[in-house]
């Protein structure tokens, strides 16, 4: 049975997003966590509220050695528990020696077959047992995200409640945020980054460019999803 989805308050904090949505999934609630910037943050926001919220990430096997600085980070700032999936070993032997180690720049298929194996497939394992889950989604971050609610419900994953607390946050309050807070910072956002994900399908952005435009660059910017984020 799908969980009813709260009212929010007019211009609800992250703090009460995250709150309210915890409480209305009456069961146990876990953090996408990439490890970018609103994702720290997040956790940060839900330490300092006492919420109880668990973490989980999704090693492709391609991350950034800069990712895996930040997770570390966590770990020893927090005594954070992360919950770390991965891909089906026989899946990516498969995809690798069928089709190479970079296929998924050949057709925006092959990519999603790519995401599917490495990343999506993880994410359904992840989301067993849980009754709602947290992303660090926000608005303005592209073209495929000004539709978003900061708590709906995921009917793709068992109608159970998807809350995005950063949702109307600017970039601008993100970054304060991390500096107000000294949060660990992933180094490639000093590079020019501003969306972190597979190491081969990331890059740095150029002036004027949106925060995902470094993401699958070759692509249309209404495809850059990877299919995590389905609707």
């Amino acid at each position: 049975m799908s969980t009813p989805v709260p009212e929010l308050p007019p211009n609800a904090a992250p703090a009460d997003i995250l709150s309210i949505g915890i409480e209305a999934a009456n069961g146990p609630v876990s953090l996408a966590c990439s490890f970018s910037m609103e994702d720290v943050a997040i956790i940060d926001i839900a330490h300092k509220a006492g919420l109880d919220l668990g973490v989980f990430a999704l090693d492709t096997g391609r991350l950034n050695e800069e990712t895996y600085e930040v997770a570390d980070a966590l770990v020893e700032r927090y005594r954070l528990k992360i919950d770390w999936y991965f891909p089906k070993h026989e899946a990516v032997e498969q995809l690798e020696r069928t089709e190479g180690l970079f296929s998924f720049r050949g057709s925006l298929d092959k990519r999603h077959n790519c995401c599917g194996i490495r990343k999506v497939e993880p994410l359904s394992r992840a989301l067993k047992g849980l009754k709602g889950w947290v992303t660090g989604m926000r608005r303005e971050q592209s073209v495929t995200r000004g539709d978003l609610k900061a708590i709906e419900r995921d009917e793709l994953n068992g109608g159970i409640l998807k809350i995005n607390p950063l949702l109307d946050w600017s970039e601008e309050q993100l970054l304060s945020y991390i500096e107000e807070q000294h949060l660990p910072k992933n180094r490639l956002y000093s590079r020019g980054y501003r969306s972190i994900g597979c190491a081969p399908c990331t890059r740095a952005v150029q002036p004027g460019e949106d925060a995902r435009a470094g993401r699958w660059w070759w692509e249309n910017p209404e495809n850059k999803e990877c299919g995590l984020h389905r609707r």
